[in-house]
């Protein structure tokens, strides 16, 4: 039997990649679901596509991360609908790609009210209702860029390196006070997602200037780096889980980064520049 047959799984962001990929997965497990996302047509599609790979219930909801309240709304009626809820994956986020010095105060405040406010609002809000399940897990979806930085990736490497700090504490506060709740920091490299393109297109709708090397990064994005499948992904994720593994490193850029990081803590930054500059002018 899986280990997820028949758990009540709660995941944000599931209107499209890597959340959609992880409730069909789950769902393909037996797992009955409880899927959220500001995109309602997109949870629509995964609520029916889930119920196709096996899931014998699945809850939708929209909802908007960065609001406190709702996500604690949310939580309740995840317990009132399902009787308890084992495991929350957080991965709802966005990303922004803007140099510090053009940078607003706005810029800052969006991704980090859905990157990692988001995030704790769902570890608070699920928390106590993991715990009385005894056998609870909190999966924090932090990124590559939780374990080095990026130039021009300011808002996103701030949330994603504070989830994986905020993520690690969690764990430690569990094992030491004895709760039965596993938690995990995942860290996915370049996923194929529309996350590069929504972040243009959102400087786009909100009058932000986008010039010619706006346009070359995001296509140097999706095309060399944003590689692996989210079915994939979701993959490697929820194996994961079930280990139940401090941190995990999705993709084999994932990886090398981080041993790269771990090599050369105070230099990596120019080997990364480097790479980044041929990628742009091949």
């Amino acid at each position: 039997m899986s280990k997820v047959d028949g758990k009540v799984c709660a995941i944000t962001g599931a209107g499209s990649g890597i959340g959609r990929a992880l409730a069909l997965l789950l769902a393909s497990k037996g797992a009955r679901l409880a899927i959220s996302d500001v995109n309602a047509a997109g949870l629509e599609e995964t609520s029916a596509l889930a119920k196709a790979a096996g899931s014998p219930d699945v809850l939708i909801t929209t909802l908007n991360v960065a609001d406190r309240e709702a996500f604690f709304a949310w939580a309740a009626e995840v317990v009132e609908h399902f009787g308890r809820v084992n495991q929350i994956y957080n991965n709802a986020g966005v990303a922004h790609s803007r140099p510090v010095l053009e940078s607003d105060w706005e810029d800052y405040e969006r991704v980090l009210s859905i990157n990692l406010f988001g995030v704790i609002h769902g570890t608070q809000a699920f928390l106590p209702h993991l715990i009385a399940s005894g056998d609870g897990h909190v999966v924090n979806v932090s990124s590559l860029n939780g374990i080095m930085a990026q130039p021009e990736m300011s808002h996103y490497c701030a949330s994603k390196y504070a989830v994986r700090g905020f993520t690690e504490c969690l764990r430690m506060e569990m094992e030491q006070d004895g709760y039965r709740v596993g938690v995990t920091s995942i860290h996915p490299g370049g996923i194929k997602t529309n996350i590069s393109s929504a972040a243009l297109q959102f400087a786009k709708d909100s009058g932000a200037e986008i010039t010619a090397k706006h346009e070359a990064r995001d296509r140097m994005y999706r095309e060399k780096l944003l590689k692996m499948d989210p079915a994939e992904a979701a993959r490697i994720i929820v194996k994961g889980v079930e280990a139940n593994k401090v941190r995990v490193l999705v993709g084999n850029d994932a990886r090398a980064m981080d041993a790269v990081v771990r090599a050369i803590p105070s230099s990596y930054g120019k080997v990364l520049m480097a790479a980044t500059k041929r990628m742009l002018k091949g």
